[in-house]
């Protein structure tokens, strides 16, 4: 009996010893990871992919843990003037759309996409005149993709443009920039800013991306946009040299044109590790090159992140709160001349927007 007892003590000891060993193990790991993360210089770089991952997040602040408070604003700041400059080059790319009797594609045509890390989809849309930007119905609101689709009768639609967004918990009423609809401003909030970076489509379905002034979008009659950047690919070159300028993992959103004069829209799900992580935007770009983009640009991503085709969702949003109400969204219908996209913020001033303000019921 006393040998049983005996016997389960030591079995005892030697099973705390192993789990003792064990976990001392992981701490030194834990430890020699961490001071190589912080210290290392050839740990740099992924450093900075972390930062800049959570700087799309609704934890930026939490960036400065990893490169330091004084890194974290000279990042966004270096980010602020590239993507300012990478909308700068004259676009000159021309279209070449098939006549109508020989366009035999489905109007709309969706592929999955995956790469290191990431999973989504890509959208093409083989008439660019088909794409109408979508808006919400209800002032002081904004709306979900998968309601404007089906309120409106639209075939297909995923997110578009920024939005204030205080806390990451805004109504998505307030847009960032400018918002044009069937030719016309519809909201201006500029401010005493003279240009922007848009990303939209003019009246013979020419995909305009780029920074330009209001002068300058009326002349070259653009007829759907919304604010947004960077531009990714001009005149069919990439804009980003490589993934450590890709501005962090993040579930993201762009869109593109081929020469033919389809539109493509890649939308990658993030956030999500046993699923998806997301992408940078240098893996967006290079799906957008492999796809025969010859010019590209951001859209809205992260949470805001979606695509829908015939009133279901068919991505993965991650948003913990579900699909996110949203200022815009570029919708693919058939008809889309007998589409009627009222201006919801006509008559009210960008500035006393109430961008946290609950949705009403």
């Amino acid at each position: 009996m006393r040998k049983k007892k005996t016997v389960k003590k030591r079995k005892k000891k030697s099973f705390f010893r192993t789990l003792s060993k064990v976990l001392l193990f992981f701490l030194i790991l834990l430890l020699a990871g961490g001071g190589w993360l912080y210290f290392a210089p050839s740990a740099k770089n992924l450093r900075f992919t972390i930062a800049d991952t959570l700087i799309t997040t609704q934890h930026r602040q939490w960036a400065k843990y990893i490169i330091g408070e004084e890194e974290l604003k000279a990042r966004v700041a270096e980010y602020t003037k590239r993507f300012d400059t990478m909308g700068d080059e004259k676009d000159t790319h021309a279209i070449h759309t098939p006549p109508p009797e020989v366009k035999e594609k489905q109007l709309v045509e969706i592929e999955p996409v995956s790469g290191t890390g990431y999973s989504g989809y890509v959208m093409i849309v083989n008439d660019p005149t088909k794409i109408r930007l979508g808006i919400p119905n209800k002032t002081g609101s904004g709306e979900k993709v998968t309601s404007m689709v089906k309120r409106l009768g639209a075939i297909a639609g995923v997110n578009g443009g920024g939005f204030a967004d205080p806390n990451w918990s805004g109504n998505g009423f307030k847009p960032i920039g400018i918002v044009i609809s069937q030719g016309k401003l519809y909201y201006n909030g500029l401010g005493g800013k003279k240009s922007t970076q848009i990303v939209g489509l003019d009246k013979q379905g020419k995909m305009i991306a780029g920074n330009y002034t209001l002068d300058e979008l009326s002349k070259m009659g653009v007829q759907e946009a919304v604010s947004f950047q960077p531009r990714i690919i001009v005149n069919g070159k990439g804009l980003v040299k490589n993934a450590a300028d890709g501005w962090g993992i993040a579930p993201r959103t762009a869109m593109g044109q081929r020469e033919d004069g389809a539109i493509i829209f890649v939308v990658i799900d993030g956030r999500q590790p046993s699923y998806s992580l997301g992408a940078n935007l240098y893996d967006v770009q290079q799906i957008m090159l492999k796809h025969g983009a010859v010019i590209a640009a951001n859209l809205d991503g992260g949470s805001s992140t979606v695509l829908v085709k015939d009133n279901e969702i068919i991505n993965k949003p991650s948003s913990q709160y579900g699909e996110r109400y949203l200022p815009t969204a570029f919708l693919v219908f058939d008809h889309p001349e007998q589409v009627d996209i009222p201006n919801i913020w006509k008559g009210l001033d960008p500035s006393k927007i109430d961008a946290a303000k609950k949705r009403s019921k």
